[in-house]
Protein backbone atom coordinates (compact mmCIF):
# COMPACT_ATOMS: atom_id res chain seq x y z
CA UNK A 1 0.00 0.00 0.00
CA UNK A 2 2.92 2.34 0.52
CA UNK A 3 4.48 1.60 -2.59
CA UNK A 4 1.44 2.44 -4.38
CA UNK A 5 1.10 5.57 -2.61
CA UNK A 6 4.29 7.13 -3.13
CA UNK A 7 4.04 5.66 -7.23
CA UNK A 8 0.52 7.93 -7.13
CA UNK A 9 2.19 10.72 -5.30
CA UNK A 10 5.71 10.86 -8.01
CA UNK A 11 2.88 10.70 -10.69
CA UNK A 12 1.01 13.69 -9.39
CA UNK A 13 4.12 16.23 -8.74
CA UNK A 14 5.30 15.02 -12.34
CA UNK A 15 2.43 16.39 -13.62
CA UNK A 16 2.36 19.50 -11.73
CA UNK A 17 5.98 20.23 -12.29
CA UNK A 18 4.98 19.65 -15.88
CA UNK A 19 2.07 21.83 -16.28
CA UNK A 20 4.44 24.45 -14.07
CA UNK A 21 7.27 24.06 -16.97
CA UNK A 22 4.56 24.93 -20.03
CA UNK A 23 3.11 27.74 -17.95
CA UNK A 24 7.11 28.74 -17.68
CA UNK A 25 7.72 28.27 -21.53
CA UNK A 26 4.88 30.17 -22.48
CA UNK A 27 4.88 33.16 -20.64
CA UNK A 28 9.06 33.18 -21.46
CA UNK A 29 7.56 33.04 -25.41
CA UNK A 30 5.02 36.20 -24.41
CA UNK A 31 7.92 37.97 -23.10
CA UNK A 32 10.45 37.63 -26.16
CA UNK A 33 7.90 38.51 -28.21
CA UNK A 34 6.79 41.72 -26.59
CA UNK A 35 10.19 42.40 -26.41
CA UNK A 36 11.11 41.94 -29.96
CA UNK A 37 8.14 44.22 -30.68
CA UNK A 38 9.22 46.93 -28.48
CA UNK A 39 12.12 46.80 -30.00
CA UNK A 40 11.21 47.34 -33.26
CA UNK A 41 9.02 50.04 -32.14
CA UNK A 42 11.53 51.82 -30.66
CA UNK A 43 13.93 51.73 -33.70
CA UNK A 44 10.93 53.10 -36.15
CA UNK A 45 11.33 55.78 -33.28
CA UNK A 46 14.39 56.43 -33.41
CA UNK A 47 14.28 56.23 -37.08
CA UNK A 48 11.35 58.70 -37.25
CA UNK A 49 12.81 61.46 -35.63
CA UNK A 50 16.25 60.83 -37.36
CA UNK A 51 14.58 61.67 -40.56
CA UNK A 52 12.75 64.19 -39.05
CA UNK A 53 15.93 66.13 -38.37
CA UNK A 54 17.33 65.34 -41.55
CA UNK A 55 14.19 66.88 -43.24
CA UNK A 56 14.51 70.10 -41.10
CA UNK A 57 18.20 70.04 -42.27
CA UNK A 58 18.10 69.50 -45.75
CA UNK A 59 15.21 72.77 -46.05
CA UNK A 60 17.77 75.02 -43.79
CA UNK A 61 20.73 74.27 -46.03
CA UNK A 62 18.40 73.92 -49.67
CA UNK A 63 19.02 77.37 -52.08
CA UNK A 64 14.98 78.00 -52.34
CA UNK A 65 15.98 81.61 -54.02
CA UNK A 66 18.23 80.89 -56.77
CA UNK A 67 17.09 77.25 -57.57
CA UNK A 68 12.67 78.58 -57.37
CA UNK A 69 12.61 74.61 -55.86
CA UNK A 70 11.70 72.89 -52.22
CA UNK A 71 13.04 69.71 -50.81
CA UNK A 72 9.40 67.94 -50.28
CA UNK A 73 9.89 64.22 -50.03
CA UNK A 74 13.04 62.20 -48.54
CA UNK A 75 12.67 58.53 -48.89
CA UNK A 76 14.87 56.00 -47.19
CA UNK A 77 15.44 52.25 -46.85
CA UNK A 78 17.45 50.81 -43.91
CA UNK A 79 18.87 47.18 -44.38
CA UNK A 80 17.53 46.79 -47.42
CA UNK A 81 13.83 45.50 -47.18
CA UNK A 82 11.27 47.94 -49.73
CA UNK A 83 7.46 48.07 -49.48
CA UNK A 84 5.70 45.27 -51.53
CA UNK A 85 9.39 43.05 -51.67
CA UNK A 86 9.93 39.45 -50.13
CA UNK A 87 12.40 39.76 -47.51
CA UNK A 88 15.75 37.29 -49.52
CA UNK A 89 19.55 36.91 -47.76
CA UNK A 90 20.53 38.37 -44.53
CA UNK A 91 16.82 40.67 -44.58
CA UNK A 92 15.06 37.13 -44.31
CA UNK A 93 14.02 37.97 -40.35
CA UNK A 94 11.96 41.12 -41.65
CA UNK A 95 14.88 43.70 -39.74
CA UNK A 96 14.74 46.17 -42.67
CA UNK A 97 12.52 49.70 -42.40
CA UNK A 98 11.12 51.55 -45.33
CA UNK A 99 11.17 55.91 -44.38
CA UNK A 100 9.41 58.43 -46.11
CA UNK A 101 9.32 61.70 -45.52
CA UNK A 102 6.81 64.22 -46.95
CA UNK A 103 7.44 68.17 -46.21
CA UNK A 104 4.96 70.66 -46.41
CA UNK A 105 5.86 74.36 -46.61
CA UNK A 106 3.41 77.08 -44.91
CA UNK A 107 3.95 80.62 -45.29
CA UNK A 108 3.74 83.38 -47.65
CA UNK A 109 5.78 84.58 -50.36
CA UNK A 110 7.59 80.89 -51.29
CA UNK A 111 9.76 80.56 -54.02
CA UNK A 112 9.00 77.30 -53.99
CA UNK A 113 7.07 75.81 -57.45
CA UNK A 114 5.21 72.84 -56.64
CA UNK A 115 4.75 72.47 -52.67
CA UNK A 116 1.78 70.20 -51.42
CA UNK A 117 -1.59 71.60 -50.22
CA UNK A 118 -2.39 69.93 -46.68
CA UNK A 119 -5.14 68.22 -47.87
CA UNK A 120 -5.84 64.56 -47.35
CA UNK A 121 -6.85 63.98 -50.81
CA UNK A 122 -4.16 66.02 -52.41
CA UNK A 123 -1.00 63.89 -51.21
CA UNK A 124 0.00 64.73 -54.55
CA UNK A 125 -1.34 68.15 -55.36
CA UNK A 126 1.18 70.77 -56.81
CA UNK A 127 -0.69 74.16 -55.02
CA UNK A 128 1.41 76.33 -52.29
CA UNK A 129 -0.27 76.86 -48.45
CA UNK A 130 -0.54 80.81 -48.17
CA UNK A 131 -1.44 82.08 -44.75
CA UNK A 132 -1.45 85.94 -43.45
CA UNK A 133 1.54 86.06 -41.25
CA UNK A 134 2.15 89.77 -41.72
CA UNK A 135 4.92 91.36 -42.74
CA UNK A 136 8.06 89.10 -41.32
CA UNK A 137 10.95 91.13 -40.95
CA UNK A 138 14.78 90.17 -41.48
CA UNK A 139 14.19 87.06 -43.64
CA UNK A 140 15.10 87.30 -47.09
CA UNK A 141 11.82 85.29 -47.96
CA UNK A 142 8.64 84.65 -46.35
CA UNK A 143 8.93 81.52 -45.56
CA UNK A 144 7.51 80.49 -42.22
CA UNK A 145 7.19 76.66 -40.88
CA UNK A 146 7.45 73.23 -42.42
CA UNK A 147 4.81 70.14 -41.43
CA UNK A 148 7.60 67.23 -41.82
CA UNK A 149 5.42 63.89 -41.64
CA UNK A 150 7.72 61.01 -41.71
CA UNK A 151 6.34 57.18 -41.92
CA UNK A 152 8.45 54.40 -40.75
CA UNK A 153 7.08 51.20 -42.05
CA UNK A 154 8.54 47.68 -41.02
CA UNK A 155 7.44 44.39 -40.78
CA UNK A 156 5.60 42.39 -38.28
CA UNK A 157 8.31 40.09 -36.33
CA UNK A 158 5.43 37.73 -35.65
CA UNK A 159 3.94 37.91 -39.49
CA UNK A 160 6.43 39.06 -42.44
CA UNK A 161 3.25 39.40 -44.48
CA UNK A 162 2.04 42.49 -42.45
CA UNK A 163 3.96 45.54 -42.45
CA UNK A 164 3.44 48.05 -39.39
CA UNK A 165 3.58 52.18 -39.87
CA UNK A 166 5.35 54.01 -37.49
CA UNK A 167 4.15 58.08 -38.25
CA UNK A 168 5.42 61.38 -36.28
CA UNK A 169 4.66 64.49 -37.35
CA UNK A 170 6.45 67.58 -36.58
CA UNK A 171 6.03 71.17 -37.16
CA UNK A 172 9.34 73.88 -37.37
CA UNK A 173 9.61 77.31 -37.87
CA UNK A 174 12.15 78.42 -40.64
Amino acid sequence: MRKGFSLITAIFVMVLMATLALFILNLSAKVTKETSAQYYQEQAALLARSYTELAVMAVIYHDRNTTGSCVEDINGVVNGIRPGETPTGSTADGSGYDVQTRIYYIGNGLPCSGTRELTDNAANSATTITTNYGDVTGASDALAAIIVDVYVRYRDPDNLGNWLTYHRRTLQKI
